[in-house]
């Protein structure tokens, strides 16, 4: 039975930060629960104190990363701006996420394309959930964007951010910020509402 126990050593975190430095490396199947251990200079027992199996591990891991996602996101959000000034804004701090958080973005990527999205669909980050969604179901459903499904709009998004961050990180080059604002353009203009 896992016990969730006060974390005053920072041990619950040091092991979410090694399994997403390491899933990174090695993949979910080739990062077994002694190698995140030994990486978060943990017992491999203290683990279980915190997570019940390496599923509950890389499930909590996910809702983690994607709640620093969503306060990323939402930083320097302003309701009195327009709609489209804070659609940039999201945009803009989404891709800066991934770039200053690459292991975190290659591992959400691996993680939509793994069984556990598909057998654990309710499992997100509350934060995401209510405020960055809706933000996005505000601009479909008040005509801002073309009328797009709902599933589609998000892999759209955020293909064109993980293409444009992975892009800079492997090739070690630095965009503008002019740059940016040119892609997060195109997403713009290729989801608007003419």
């Amino acid at each position: 039975m896992n016990v969730q126990l006060e974390d005053p050593c920072g041990k619950r975190e040091a092991v979410l930060n090694s399994t997403l430095a390491l899933v990174r490396k090695h993949g979910f199947h080739g990062t077994p629960m002694s190698q995140i251990a030994k990486h978060a200079g943990v017992a491999a027992g203290t683990i279980y104190h915190y997570f019940e199996s390496k599923e509950a591990l890389i499930v909590e891991l996910y809702i983690h990363v994607k709640n620093k996602l969503g306060a990323a996101v939402l930083m320097g959000d302003d309701e009195r701006k327009s709609y489209n000034e804070r659609f940039f804004n999201f945009m803009i701090n989404h891709y800066n996420f991934y770039v200053d958080n690459e292991d975190a973005m290659f591992f959400l990527e691996q993680y939509i394309n793994s069984p556990y999205a598909h057998d654990f669909p309710e499992k997100d980050s509350q934060l995401y959930t209510e405020k960055v969604i809706p933000f996005f179901k505000y601009g479909i459903d008040n005509s801002y964007f073309k009328n797009i499904d709902p599933r589609l709009l998000a892999p759209t998004i955020r293909g064109t951010l993980v293409a444009a961050a992975s892009f800079q990180l492997s090739q070690r080059i630095v965009f503008s910020k002019e740059d940016i604002i040119e892609v997060v353009k195109i997403i713009w203009d290729g989801i608007k509402k003419q």
